[in-house]
């Protein structure tokens, strides 16, 4: 197991970088003044490396997320992807999100929900077999027809997942999909998603739950309480691929100890 953390953003010997994030700053007005939420953070994601953002509520996990997607700006600093500004990555479609909330259409059933992204796009065409196909991939074959309604959580979010891979994305970003998940669900899901995805897909997943990171990363980026900085970049050495026995192991409780132990010894990670 590696014992010494690298450098904020960094693993060595991997793959080209595919994202890379430079003294990137987000600040808002507010009526009390102005707020920073990410000061100066500096990441660089290989292609296909699944990385976890991890730490405390509020340290802006989510922020960095929206800016790495391209949704907001920064207030100072870069992001590039493949070494192009990250507003061409989002023209060129690279990305796809996968949000807490599924946000499902009630009028709409399963396969039509997981449609909808092609819809918009313009790229309906051909997509209703690749989508009945992602659906049977994650376990809905046979609620194609089924409404939202008539779904529990998981079932939810594994259309949204279904959704967001239809588009075939080269990066998904995704903000805590399963932190409204009960504990076993959320456990089961974390699990499914490690065999759906089986490498080749840029991922950056944001999370406060240490063994989620642990199960699912190659490396977890720990964040400071607000504002956010890079304070650890830990290469997560389990063998691949990863089932729930791994959680038994001596190894796993170690990451987790070691993860732990970042986010408790910040001192703004307690407080308010």
């Amino acid at each position: 197991m590696t014992t010494a953390a690298t450098a904020p953003g960094r693993l060595e010997g991997t793959p080209a970088t595919q994202i890379a994030v430079r003294g990137a700053a987000k600040r808002y007005r507010t009526s009390q003044g102005t707020q920073e939420a990410l000061a100066s953070v500096d990441l660089e994601i290989p292609r296909g490396q699944f990385v976890s953002l991890l730490g405390p509520s509020g340290c802006g996990k989510t922020t960095l997320l929206k800016l790495i997607g391209g949704l907001i700006p920064c207030s100072s600093g870069e992001l590039l992807v493949d070494g192009e500004p990250v507003e061409k990555a989002l023209k060129q479609r690279k990305f796809a999100f996968v949000f807490q909330d599924a946000t499902l259409l009630p009028w709409k059933n399963v396969v039509d929900n997981a449609s909808l992204l092609l819809d918009i796009t313009g790229n309906a065409s051909g997509g209703g077999d690749r989508v009945r196909s992602l659906l049977r991939t994650v376990g809905l074959g046979g609620f194609e027809e089924f409404y939202p309604a008539q779904l529990s959580g998981g079932m939810k979010q594994r259309v949204a997942l279904a959704r967001a891979l239809a588009l075939g994305p080269e990066i998904l970003l995704m903000d805590e999909p399963f932190a409204a998940l009960d504990a076993i669900t959320r456990d089961r899901m974390g699990e499914e998603l490690l065999k759906i995805l089986d490498g080749g897909r840029t991922v950056v997943f944001v999370t406060h739950s240490i063994p989620e990171a642990v199960l699912l990363s190659d490396r977890v980026v720990v964040m400071s309480a607000r504002p956010g900085r890079v304070v650890a970049d830990i290469p997560i050495g389990l063998p691949r691929p990863r089932s729930a026995d791994v959680r038994r192991s001596p190894q796993f409780g170690e990451y987790e100890h070691r993860l732990r132990s970042y986010i408790e010894d910040d001192p703004e990670a307690h407080r308010d």
